[in-house]
């Protein structure tokens, strides 16, 4: 649904009470779309970031230079069916 600014601030509670039922509200400031009314959520949870320490194993030759890989690179064509 989408909105004027003036609308809006004439309609909050509904438009809000639309919005928690799962309505994509859009304001629009001259017509033009200029924000989003969304549902305030609690997080259910902390982020607790990391987590992978001692999983992940990179390959010794990880950082190694592929030199096939970028021969077909670099001589490549941007369009190959132009010459």
């Amino acid at each position: 649904m989408k909105v004027n600014m003036h609308e809006a601030k004439s309609q909050l509670s509904r438009l809000g009470k639309l919005a928690w039922e799962g309505e994509e509200i859009v304001i629009a400031r001259a017509g033009e779309p200029w924000l989003y009314l969304t549902p305030y959520r609690e997080r259910l949870e902390e982020r607790n970031p990391g987590g992978f320490e001692g999983r992940i194993r990179m390959s010794p030759d990880f950082d190694d230079d592929d030199e096939e890989l970028i021969d077909a690179i670099e001589k490549s064509k941007i369009f190959p069916d132009e010459d």
